[in-house]
């Protein structure tokens, strides 16, 4: 990986990635969504008024990944992979195992990247994203969210068992850091299994969960 791209990773490491987790593992969950006017909801609609109930119950959650990047700058996609833990609402673990160890946590308004292998250690301020993220996703009613993304939700047909939620941000605001996100939603269980965001630039980043166990017991000393 050169210089260029892995500057270009440690930036979105320190922004859109961190966010995305915390905002697919709520699901927007915490706002409050008046029925439909038009009676029935629609199925994104109605994935996010039974998600409430699943995030009413999350406290905490962990599940392996695999993260996979693709790039203009790259011959073939470079494919990570690691672990995930998270306890609500404001503390994320992400520590990567293949192929070399790197650890990126979050604690509230901090992010903290450690890769040994680069011999960095890197910590960034992130209230003003999270602030963002909390006005344009968490926070959001399904009406509001319309108003920032064109969303279409329908079953996947490339991942079995699953719904396939397609946000192409409207705002100029959001569009400067991401023209598209897609998110995999598991059926029956109503978490998210995948994500992938699009780049304006057109490199892109898939995240696949596996053995996501919410609930799970946490040790709070991990995250310091």
């Amino acid at each position: 990986m050169n210089d260029r791209h892995s500057r270009r990773v440690l930036s979105r490491d320190a922004g859109l990635r961190w966010a995305l987790l915390v905002l697919v593992f709520s699901a927007g969950a915490h706002a409050q969504s008046p029925p439909s006017a038009r009676g029935r909801p629609d199925l994104f609609d109605d994935i996010y008024q039974r998600g409430r109930t699943v995030d009413a119950t999350l406290k905490t959650l962990t599940a392996r990944f695999t993260e996979t990047t693709t790039s203009s700058l790259l011959t073939r996609p470079v494919v990570a992979r690691g672990t995930l833990a998270v306890i609500r609402p404001d503390k994320v673990l992400l520590r990567y195992t293949d192929p070399d160890q790197r650890v990126v946590l979050i604690d509230g308004d901090r992010l903290t990247l450690t890769w040994p292998a680069r011999q960095l250690r890197q910590v960034t301020d992130i209230g003003a994203s999270q602030r963002r993220v909390q006005k344009y996703f968490v926070g959001a009613s399904p009406s509001e969210l319309r108003k920032e993304f064109a969303i279409q939700a329908e079953e996947s047909r490339d991942r079995p068992g699953t719904y396939q939620l397609s946000m192409v941000p409207t705002r100029k605001q959001i569009r400067e850091g991401l023209t598209h996100l897609d998110l995999w939603i598991d059926r029956t269980s109503l978490l998210m299994t995948a994500m992938r965001m699009t780049f304006p630039n057109g490199d892109t980043k898939l995240m696949a969960f596996e053995d996501i166990v919410p609930n799970a017991a946490v040790d709070p000393s991990a995250f310091h």
